[in-house]
């Protein structure tokens, strides 16, 4: 179902991109040229525009197929734009330029930044107060969540902030009887819309002011849209208050456990090791070689003890009880080919599975996007092995996984349900690559590295907003300050930024350039501005608007906005009206991929921790998205005229 509904968009993107440019190139001559403003309009297709339009497409087609990950793939344009330099019209230094451009610079920091307030434990402290709040009325719940978080999204990295919140909203759904489902979009959504509040919110307006700077030599300013990023973070609650909470299904019920959650009553079962079983004065990893049937041995039990991982080197006993995760049918074939015995029926439930005086606990972990993990199985990072748990289950979205799980490979946003000792736990919580779903602990909160953060995030505002240094001088000197003032350490400071982004951008950002410089992003505009003929300005604003979020549902929002932002400027500047409106329309539309799970990474960490299915987010993200297409381009002609 998540690979069809990609492809389906691609083909869907593909097509509308045939059928756009086969009507315009009949409706208008080829060779005219013409000059509107200060833009040169170039309307003869010429072998560089063929080039730099074929290589979009390119990027279009293996971003949706990822056949290998997108920060990788990235690399291959600036390779790509210095080869073919006479068709790219690119240097090798322009080809190289996003490495060290100033916008990627600015993004990595703001990792370390994000890092930072996570360490101190704040963003975890405000949203375990919101129970406290808000009680059982779910509107109230989803009101101060989307407060707190596009409040904070507008300051530090939304990505962060979500992961942060997943835990005890999760939690707040179990404690007050409100499905959790209910209240995971909205917290990804207000994440999103609360990073168009401020140039820090997200990398899609630090890349925006960047390319703004370039072609129109205006960069943003700290506040420079924080009126309009209000107004549309006010509207998006409204409507996840009234639309949007009908339309979001209780995925998930509200259990106590998560055995329930996982449905593992069908998987666990004790069985007793007879005088007859073949398994008797074998190890166990003997017993692992031989596996020909699905299944796993969790824990032992002998004479009233119980033994937990790593299990390898014990020898199976007669008399031993042995807590095995297998299906019904793998089970009745272990009983009558290895001679063990089924015992009654086990309680399976969190208190009967967790043992306390071992040290061990159930947990959940959610796979980020930059999580090694991605596209890789157990086996292949020895996962068991090298953090000493047992894998219980797994879910992606709705679906659940009990079976074959050696053979699974992870993505973006799959949940783990681990049996783990407090040991690996604490490794899993400092390790970047996993997020951990468990209640908010108080003695995480360092109420100094608070105040230090604070103190340097308000630092960072204040010398960028009053122009006293550049964005990423500052960003820099903020991110040196968090490691020199200790709230994060040496090694944090490396693991907290987030490499295949930065790849990614510095990739994507010449790709910009070189739509500019070949005439491409002119010629494209030209197309569009037959459309002036039949539609005013606003319509063609909301044609840019739509045309940009539905790539983002695709391939995200940076690949979005550095290829459509060029286009953007050119359509404002040959219909004659404000550019930079322009440039915010489709800045803000970059950021507005609510009709997908893939588009944004908040979408993909709540999508299977909310249990959804695909569609949820078309339902729920769609109307959202159209009516922005509406709002954000009347709000922009209102504020900047256009």
């Amino acid at each position: 179902m998540f690979l069809i509904n990609k492809k389906n968009i691609a083909v869907l993107i593909l097509i509308t991109i045939l059928i756009f440019f086969s009507l315009n190139i009949s409706a208008q001559d080829l060779n005219t040229n013409q000059k509107v403003g200060e833009l040169e309009v170039e309307n003869q297709l010429n072998s560089s525009i063929i080039f730099i339009i074929s290589l979009i497409v390119v990027i279009l087609v293996l971003f949706i197929w990822e056949p290998m990950p997108i920060s990788l793939m990235a690399i291959l344009v600036p390779i790509t734009l210095a080869v073919f330099n006479e068709l790219s019209k690119m240097s090798v230094e322009d080809a190289l330029s996003g490495f060290g451009n100033s916008a990627t610079i600015t993004v990595m920091a703001m990792f370390v930044f994000s890092a930072g307030i996570q360490r101190s434990g704040a963003v975890q402290l405000l949203g375990d107060k919101i129970s406290n709040i808000t009680g059982e009325n779910p509107r109230k719940q989803i009101a101060l969540i989307s407060v707190l978080t596009g409040s904070t999204s507008g300051i530090v990295n939304n990505t962060p902030v979500v992961a942060a919140l997943i835990p005890m909203v999760r939690e707040l759904g179990r404690k007050t009887n409100v499905s959790p489902s209910k209240l995971l979009i909205p917290l990804s959504y207000t994440a999103m819309l609360g990073g168009t509040v401020t140039l820090i919110g997200t990398s899609t307006n630090l890349l925006a002011s960047q390319v703004s700077d370039r072609m129109l030599g205006h960069p943003f300013s700290m506040f420079e849209f924080t009126g309009l990023g209000i107004i549309v973070l006010l509207f998006g609650i409204f409507y996840l208050l009234t639309v949007g909470h009908k339309l979001i299904p209780a995925r998930l019920e509200t259990e106590e456990d998560l055995t329930d959650e996982y449905e593992m009553k069908n998987y666990l079962t004790e069985v007793l090791i007879g005088e007859d079983c073949i398994f008797v004065g074998k190890t166990f990893n003997e017993i692992a070689e031989d596996k020909e049937l699905d299944y796993d041995i969790i824990r032992i039990i002998r004479n009233g003890k119980q033994f937990m991982k790593p299990l390898n080197a014990k020898t199976v006993r007669v008399g031993d009880h042995l807590i095995i995760r297998a299906r019904e049918e793998t089970l009745l074939k272990l009983v009558k080919s290895k001679g063990m015995k089924t015992l009654p029926e086990m309680v399976v439930d969190d208190h009967s599975i967790e043992q306390p005086l071992a040290g061990e606990t159930l947990i959940e972990v959610v796979v980020p996007a930059h999580s090694f993990l991605v596209n890789k199985t157990l086996d292949e990072i020895n996962f068991l092995e090298r953090y000493n748990c047992n894998v219980l289950a797994l879910r992606r979205g709705e679906e659940i996984t009990h079976q074959k799980m050696r053979d699974y490979r992870f993505q973006p946003g799959d949940l783990i349900l681990l049996l783990a000792t407090e040991k690996t736990l604490g490794r899993l919580s400092k390790n970047n690559n996993f997020i951990i779903d468990h209640e908010y602990d108080p003695n995480l909160f360092d109420r100094k590295k608070m105040y230090i953060s604070a103190g340097i995030l308000f630092f960072f505002i204040l010398t960028v907003a009053l122009n006293i240094l550049p964005v990423a001088i500052a960003a820099l000197s903020g991110a040196f300050l968090m490691t020199l003032s200790g709230v994060i350490n040496k090694s944090d400071f490396f693991s907290s930024i987030d490499w295949e982004v930065y790849f990614l951008l510095s990739g994507l950002i010449p790709m910009g350039m070189a739509i500019e410089k070949s005439g491409t992003a002119s010629y494209i505009a030209a197309k569009i501005l037959n459309l002036a003929d039949v539609l005013p300005a606003f319509a063609i604003a909301m044609i840019i608007y739509l045309s940009t979020s539905i790539m983002a549902n695709v391939i995200g929002n940076n690949a979005s906005v550095l290829l459509m932002l060029p286009i953007g400027i050119g359509t404002a500047q040959q219909l004659a009206v404000n550019p930079f409106a322009f440039v915010l329309i489709t800045t803000f539309a970059a950021s507005a991929a609510f009709a997908s799970p893939v588009g944004y990474q908040t979408n993909l960490m709540v999508y299977s921790s909310g249990g959804f299915k695909f569609k949820d987010f078309i339902v729920v993200g769609a109307p959202l998205q159209i009516l922005l297409a509406l709002i954000v381009p009347m709000l922009v002609r209102l504020f900047w005229g256009f």
